[in-house]
């Protein structure tokens, strides 16, 4: 029987710890917070699956296509493949779970219109698609939690693997209850940590989702893949704390993008695309709006109240606490947002990661979406990049590792009461603050080499003096360690922007405006002796 360390307990973490006990292995679940505050219980727009019916003309095979086109093809095709080929059996999975998809009146599934694709196949429940199927895993969860399978575990924030010669045994946590680092042990280790938000402040996500572990990991060893494909999401709203998003099945029901000028509206994505315009890849939306000569508007208002509140209710909500705004009657300013990060942790078709008995699944995962993510295809991903991993790991002939790192953790407790043991008045939160600036600043939506040079300078910086700095003890101790690994992964974003030198999908350079063949590949980076170092790949023939 194989113990199974799974850090992080969204959608991704709890599929993989549901499938590792179904295969009869043992599932520790991590996370510093309950699944219910994962960012998986905002994604409210639907997931992605071919269902087939009287009234479908769709097929696995369209789906491929179409998530390879709006990946701008560098997805690896065989992943993608099994991706799309399985998504009717999840889709029946997560119903039998419990999860309440919206039917029509006849009963059959509703699905609603996505951008980039060719056919309607975008099963929602309502506009609370995450919410639901996390409460479904949740529960699902604890039935195998009553059984012995699943160890849940709350507080615990990653601190480090535990490696030796590139075998993982586990990894150490700081426990915020008993403010004392900690070290687990497993066979295998999943990372299920989400995206990288914090590296740019206010986002449409949670800002739990910061990137850390991907960065700690790039510092240990781990590769890390397509880092400058950011998908800024067209449609969302300014509030104080962050970006609301307005989830794409408002357009996916017929919302219209305008903006005003002389008196009239210009429903410029229509006259651009046609009558799908407000339905084109998110990259290229994005892009449209970003160059708008003024303030662009999202109208669903002649929808209809009734509809608005069956389909779109929580957009409803949304405008009206946060702008004052009743959409049956007004249009919602909108503007893009970082939403999803299709880089992160480099994985092959089984979720592993060059690291041996490693994992990584969800968003911290980079595969499936190349260039430019699909509407509704995260949470297909999230699901079963989960599984596959979980599936693996019970088939796999995993690397015995009987190292003592007794010594490592001894040494990583001294650093950090060494670090946070002042009363000095400086204040990482200044950094992270800045580190989001500057990458705000210097990467965007739109990316020039003189600006990303600048941005690579300032970090450097950062980087050149962090290790000397001593932090006041008031600050949380994960705040300061968590820094560094931080500053190395804004950096190397910033250094794969730089040398992927084309406009493809969600990178665009306006000094490199056209696509090059050159480029039609992943990008990897690996962190070693000091530097970093950047190449590219194949994604389905990647061996790590």
């Amino acid at each position: 029987m194989k113990r199974v360390l799974i850090v992080g307990s969204g959608i991704s973490g709890l599929a993989c710890a549901i499938e590792t006990a179904k295969a009869g292995n043992n599932a520790v679940l991590v996370s510093p917070y309950p699944s219910e505050r994962a960012q998986s219980v905002m994604a409210a727009g639907g997931i992605n699956a071919v269902v087939q019916g009287p009234d479908t003309d769709d097929s696995v095979e369209l789906h491929i296509r179409d998530t390879l086109d709006g990946g701008c093809r560098i997805a690896g095709e065989k992943a993608v493949a099994g991706l799309c080929s399985a998504a009717p059996d999840i889709l029946t999975w997560l119903e039998s779970l419990g999860v309440v998809f919206t039917r029509t009146a006849d009963g059959s599934l509703a699905r609603r219109a996505f951008g980039g694709q060719s056919r309607k196949r975008t099963a929602y429940a309502g506009a609370s698609t995450g919410k639901q199927i996390v409460t479904a895993l949740v529960q699902e969860t604890r039935k195998w939690e009553c059984a012995g399978r699943v160890t849940r575990r709350l507080g615990l924030q990653f601190h480090s693997a535990l490696l030796d010669d590139g075998v993982c045994a586990g990894a150490l946590f700081y426990d915020e209850t008993q403010k004392r680092l900690e070290a687990l042990y497993a066979d295998a280790v999943v990372f299920a940590t989400g995206g990288q938000n914090r590296l740019f402040g206010k986002t449409t996500g949670s800002a739990l989702c910061d990137g850390y572990a991907a960065g700690q990991l790039f510092l240990q060893g781990a590769k890390l893949k397509n880092l400058e494909f950011i998908q800024y999401h067209p449609t969302t709203i300014e509030t104080p704390q962050k970006r609301m998003l307005i989830t794409e099945g408002a357009r996916g029901d017929g919302g219209r993008l305008y903006y005003m000028e002389n008196g009239k509206r210009v429903y410029f994505m229509e006259e651009a695309f046609g009558e799908k315009g407000n339905l084109m890849p998110r990259d290229i939306v994005s892009k449209y709006i970003y160059d708008a000569p003024g303030q662009v508007y999202l109208d669903i208002a002649f929808l209809g109240k009734q509809k608005i509140l069956e389909n779109l209710r929580e957009v409803y909500d949304l405008c009206l606490q946060y702008l004052g705004l009743d959409v049956t009657k007004e249009s919602i300013p909108v503007a893009p947002s970082v939403h999803f990060f299709m880089g992160g942790l480099a994985v092959d078709a089984r979720h592993r990661t060059n690291l041996r008995n490693l994992y990584a699944v969800g968003e911290c995962a980079s595969m499936y979406h190349g260039a430019n993510r699909l509407g509704g295809n995260s949470l297909l991903a999230a699901v079963y990049s989960g599984r596959a991993a979980a599936r693996d790991i019970a088939e796999a002939d995993l690397a015995a590792c009987k190292t003592d790192f007794s010594g490592y953790i001894r040494a990583q407790r001294e650093a950090l009461c060494a670090r946070t043991a002042t009363k000095s008045r400086f204040s990482a939160v200044y950094i992270q603050n800045d580190l989001a600036k500057i990458m705000n600043d210097d990467l965007g939506i739109v990316r020039t080499e003189e600006k990303l040079r600048d941005g690579i300078r300032n970090l450097q910086y950062y980087l050149s003096i962090v290790d000397k700095l001593k932090y006041d003890s008031e600050i949380s101790p994960y705040q300061a360690y968590s820094l560094r690994p931080m500053l190395c992964l804004g950096l190397a974003v910033l250094t794969c922007a730089e040398a992927r030198r084309e406009t493809r999908g969600a990178h665009i350079r306006t000094d490199f405006p056209q696509r090059a063949e050159a480029f039609a590949a992943c990008t990897l980076i690996d962190y070693a002796n000091g530097a970093m170092h950047v190449s590219y790949g194949n994604e389905d023939a990647l061996c790590l």
